[in-house]
């Protein structure tokens, strides 16, 4: 019974006494929406931890880049040059592999080589964790080949937006962008105990706000998915249907889709009166 009772409170559908003595029944829409609010900050949180753990890592790099050989790491210029240090860090990982991905769907070739590498790397017991993009839903190859990691042991989760692409291995090697805004120049090959703690800071944030692959997108009491309140929150802070689709790895053409959608549902004649709207309604 006390076992029963501590699930109920934990689920915000009873109210205990101080003394765990008495208890009141909490109505089942107010206690889970109260619980619901409750998640929502605490991921409120977590995003602004994800902000701030970003902005010190730039500020790490930023500092002490041009004078720290070790914090500067080593250059790989061109996408050939990374993809030889991944097939050689595939054969030499011991425990784990974490990485972020970018953009849209992925090409075949990307697919296959990556495959290839996860594939070598779980067989030898290395656990990998990768997180996509939600646009990567869309995209049947990537979501057969999400699948066929799974089934060999390989875990994925999805967000609305992810920082930069990264590859972190052993906890000992992180490769990132050289330009994040064009990954085709090349990566940092990093090895600083004191960057590598801030970027496995940072995938951890990110992983843990993320919704597993298989699983359908998740909906708040308002009935949004995490990439509409993502693309409530850019349109708010600013952003074009342009750059909130490079953000969200979609198209403008969705983007206006689902704003569309979003106005329709606020029921908003034009996209200011539904900003007003969605403020109103504590969408943003």
């Amino acid at each position: 019974m006390r076992a029963a009772l501590d699930v109920l409170a934990d689920l915000a559908l009873i109210r205990m006494d101080p003394t765990g003595a008495l208890t009141r029944v909490v109505r089942p829409q107010a206690g889970l929406t109260a619980l619901l609010t409750k998640v929502e900050a605490e991921a409120a949180v977590r995003r602004r931890q994800i902000e701030a753990t970003r902005s010190a890592i730039a500020s790490i790099v930023a500092a002490h880049g041009d004078q720290d050989p070790i914090i500067e790491g080593r250059r790989l210029a061109g996408l050939e040059t990374v993809r030889d240090r991944l097939t050689e860090l595939a054969y030499s990982a011991n425990t784990e592999c974490l990485s972020f991905t970018t953009g849209g769907g992925q090409s075949p070739d990307t697919i296959e080589a990556e495959g290839h590498l996860n594939e070598v790397a779980l067989k030898r017991g290395v656990q990998i964790r990768n997180v996509y993009q939600d646009s990567f839903r869309n995209d049947p190859a990537t979501v057969a080949h999400a699948r066929r990691m799974a089934r060999l042991g390989g875990r994925s989760r999805t967000t609305p937006t992810v920082p930069m692409r990264m590859v972190i291995v052993d906890r000992e090697v992180a490769l990132i962008p050289i330009d994040p805004a064009d990954t085709r120049l090349g990566a940092l090959e990093v090895q600083s105990a004191g960057v590598l703690a801030g970027l496995v800071a940072l995938f951890e944030q990110v992983w843990n706000i993320g919704t597993a692959f298989g699983d359908q997108m998740p909906v708040d009491e308002h009935g949004l998915t995490p990439q509409e309140r993502e693309l409530l929150q850019l349109l708010a802070a600013g952003h074009t249907d342009e750059s909130a689709a490079r953000k969200l790895a979609m198209s403008v053409r969705s983007v206006q889709r689902m704003m569309t959608s979003l106005t329709e549902r606020l029921g908003a004649a034009s996209r200011f009166q539904a900003g007003v709207n969605a403020n109103r309604c504590g969408w943003v």
